[in-house]
């Protein structure tokens, strides 16, 4: 755990966030400014920068991540689809330094946005 990174403060319970969804793994909540009616975001519980350092040390947790993904749009009920985005570093738009991935859906979606 980072003291100082947002979502691992949210896995300690530092931070309030509506759960979604919990495994021994990984921690599935509402993101606070939706960009879609499903917007959740799923993260591992571990401390991991990006998609690349958790393929570097374990591709085991990306693949954690990903398959909550699936389960997670199940749950919320998005039969007709989702989309899931994972941005990685600054470049690629990734705004907290933990991995995760944004499960978005509730109505259609274009690419690209606009």
């Amino acid at each position: 755990m980072s003291d100082s990174c947002l979502f691992c403060r949210i896995v300690a319970g530092e931070i309030p966030a509506t759960i979604v969804d919990e495994t021994e793994t990984t921690l599935a909540f509402r993101d606070i400014n939706p960009v879609s009616p499903t917007h959740v975001l799923i993260i591992p519980k571990q401390h991991v920068a990006d998609l690349d350092e958790a393929v570097g040390l374990d591709p085991s947790i990306a693949a954690d991540v990903i398959a909550r993904c699936a389960q997670i749009a199940a749950l919320e009920g998005l039969a007709d689809g989702y989309r899931v985005v994972i941005n990685t570093r600054r470049d690629g738009g990734q705004q907290v330094g933990h991995l995760h991935a944004h499960v978005l859906g509730g109505r259609p979606h274009s690419w690209p946005p606009g």
